[in-house]
């Protein structure tokens, strides 16, 4: 009998840890843009690791994408021009709702990373989940808030967390989105913005943050999508809709039930035509 509960024990325990809610399974979710499923198993994920910062911070994550995605900022129309992402006259409504959950999980994780950073100054989870934190916070100021230039400075400590990460790990590469993403809109700003706003360890090339996207994209782990939306946009951008093309085509293999990845793939399909297999 006690053989049998023993016996027993052991499956339960087996079966649980094989429905164990993961970040990664959370963010499949997420890049699918269900963003209720990416929460739910975030939320159980919480609750099983209380004192983690990361799973606050890609919380967060998935409130900026609701929020992107509802007000239809992720848009190639929008993304490529310049005067629609400046533009105050059309300042957007944000969800005050959501906004509200997204300032809660950024402050989370925030309070939790300082945390472990006070008593592991290298602790790099908590260092990317600071750099996640601070680069969700200068996405949503920039796109929904219309902040540019006051998100610069938050910019700027996010890419301090992720240099100090990559210091630490090298072959950290989702940091390097971060890195990426800084050095080309660095390189996209105007000289005498340049001249004022100084970043660690970033020249402004906007080639170096195209390589930096380019890596994350072949080596990430849980920005890897991330980065292979970056750099269709950048691909649209500077008229590379070819190579734009190629990524979505991935995006919308990856993650079928994406409606924003079918349409924009579908658009530039009916603009260059399929690309071949």
């Amino acid at each position: 009998m006690l053989r049998t509960l023993a016996i027993f024990a052991i499956f339960c325990a087996t079966a649980a840890g094989a429905t164990e809610p993961s970040i990664e399974a959370a963010l499949q979710r997420m890049y699918d843009f269900d963003f209720p499923a990416s929460h739910e198993i975030l939320d159980r994920y919480i609750a099983a690791h209380p004192q983690e910062a990361l799973p606050f911070a890609f919380r967060a994550s998935a409130y900026l994408f609701y929020e992107l995605d509802r007000l239809g900022i992720l848009e190639s129309e929008f993304l490529i021009d310049d005067k629609q992402i400046a533009e105050k006259k059309k300042k957007l409504d944000p969800d005050p709702d959501n906004r509200a959950k997204f300032v809660r999980a950024v402050t989370e994780a925030e309070n939790r990373a300082d945390a472990a950073l006070k008593i592991n100054p290298n602790d790099t989870q908590a260092l990317f989940a600071m750099c996640i934190a601070q680069g969700v916070t200068t996405d949503y100021m920039a796109f929904v808030e219309k902040k540019q230039i006051s998100s610069l400075s938050v910019a700027k400590r996010s890419n301090g967390y992720a240099q100090r990460l990559l210091k630490l790990d090298p072959k950290y590469y989702d940091a390097y989105l971060t890195a990426g993403i800084t050095e080309y809109m660095l390189g996209s700003l105007p000289f005498f913005v340049r001249w004022f706003v100084k970043f660690d360890n970033v020249d402004g090339s906007k080639q170096k943050g195209v390589e930096r996207l380019q890596l994350v994209s072949r080596e990430g782990h849980y920005f890897k999508p991330f980065a292979k939306i970056l750099l269709s946009i950048i691909a649209l951008r500077e008229k590379r809709p070819h190579d734009a093309q190629q990524y979505l085509i991935e995006l919308a293999r990856d993650y079928p039930q994406n409606r924003l990845f079918r349409k924009e793939l579908t658009k530039l399909n009916n603009k260059v035509g399929v690309a071949a297999n």
